[in-house]
């Protein structure tokens, strides 16, 4: 199954520069002064964790308060360009191991 989205890259730098912007907003400042990694549960510095898009920007994904959480780097390296039921995928696979 095929769950690419076609997406210009005129849109994907739209998208990113909104992405700019939410990082200076106080919503985002508040999401990382908790310093939890939406994914992997792990306590993180605030200035280490990373914007990163659920539904990423090259998948179609938009650069929303709703599309948005903070992510170790770790986590947002490996997750790459996943939808989050291939991401889930993957850590089952892991698990396996």
């Amino acid at each position: 199954m095929d769950f690419f989205v076609s997406v210009d890259e005129q849109q994907i730098r739209r998208e990113r520069e909104k992405a700019r912007k939410l990082r200076k907003e106080r919503w985002w400042q508040n999401k990382i002064a908790a310093g939890v990694c939406h994914y992997c549960g792990k306590n993180v510095p605030p200035k280490e964790l990373t914007l990163d898009h659920i539904v990423p920007v090259a998948r179609g994904g938009l650069s929303s308060k709703n599309n948005c959480v903070p992510a170790c780097k770790e986590c947002n390296n490996k997750k790459k360009n996943l939808l989050p039921l291939e991401w889930d995928d993957y850590l089952k696979k892991l698990e396996r191991h």
